[in-house]
């Protein structure tokens, strides 16, 4: 009975490696156009892929390189992919309505950290409940792909030419359209949902990173107002002649006529 449930399982496996496997390549190309964003905030490439491994959100992460890239505060940046993945709540929960009672936290607990629109669309998709293996094996084929194509964009935008990376720094945006035109086109709730979204999201992004140059400025004032007191107080200290003749020697290594003057280091 064991080994018949082992192979059930197996079998469940290879059938969402089979089905994650299309999904593996399309996030390949749509993670190097991200991965081209993430060269632009200064990211490594093993920064890159280990972005990508721990957080599957293409829309979460686009917003999250700009504002790395900004400077902005943690707690900014956690705020941000808060609100802008805050739909895989609910997808979250519509996948707990399918799960089995007995099914163990720890399954629970590793399908929802890879809860993607296409993961979560093939898995609801099944009839039944949701089985882990089947989500396992789709993971196993998406995230490994996704995680490479942002390495692969950060490797190459180093390489690529500026105009070439400009270009394809747009890729995701074309994605966005893409998914989104279709179906606001037949829905006019949809399409009223999705220009609020767009606005309310490019105004949280543009709030954080005006907050970023700000603190940027406020550090930029606080040093060139302690330059300011050194200069002044060096100033008021050169108004005295032996200060001055002290300080033109160290600095300037002049010397009075006829003086010999060594310098030992």
């Amino acid at each position: 009975m064991k080994k018949t449930n082992a192979s059930s399982r197996r079998g469940v496996y290879f059938e969402g490696i089979r089905d994650g496997f299309p999904i593996g390549l399309g996030y390949f190309a749509v993670s190097f156009s991200l991965g081209i964003a993430a060269r632009n905030a200064g990211l490594t490439v093993m920064q890159g892929l280990l972005s990508s491994l721990l957080c599957n959100a293409s829309a979460g992460e686009y917003a999250l390189f700009p504002l790395i890239g900004s400077g902005a505060a943690c707690v900014e940046i956690a705020l941000a992919t808060l609100v802008i993945n805050a739909r895989y709540l609910l997808m979250s929960c519509a996948l707990s309505q399918r799960m089995s009672p007995d099914m163990p936290f720890y399954h629970r607990f590793f399908i929802g950290f890879d809860v993607t629109d296409e993961l979560f669309g093939i898995t609801i998709a099944r009839p039944g409940c949701v089985e882990p293996a089947y989500f396992y094996g789709a993971m196993t084929a998406s995230i490994p792909m996704w995680a490479a194509g942002t390495a692969l964009g950060i490797f190459m935008g180093n390489l690529l030419p500026a105009r070439i990376v400009s270009a394809l720094s747009v890729a995701l945006y074309g994605m966005f359209l893409a998914i989104i035109v279709p179906p606001a086109k037949e829905n006019r709730v949809v399409l009223g949902c999705v220009l609020t979204a767009f606005a309310a999201g490019r105004n949280l992004i543009h709030a954080f990173k005006i907050r970023s140059q700000i603190r940027v400025l406020e550090r930029e004032k606080a040093l060139y107002e302690e330059k300011i007191a050194r200069d002044s107080a060096l100033i008021e200290q050169l108004k005295q002649d032996d200060f001055l003749e002290q300080y033109a020697r160290e600095h300037f290594h002049m010397q009075r006529k006829g003086e010999k003057v060594y310098i030992i280091k």
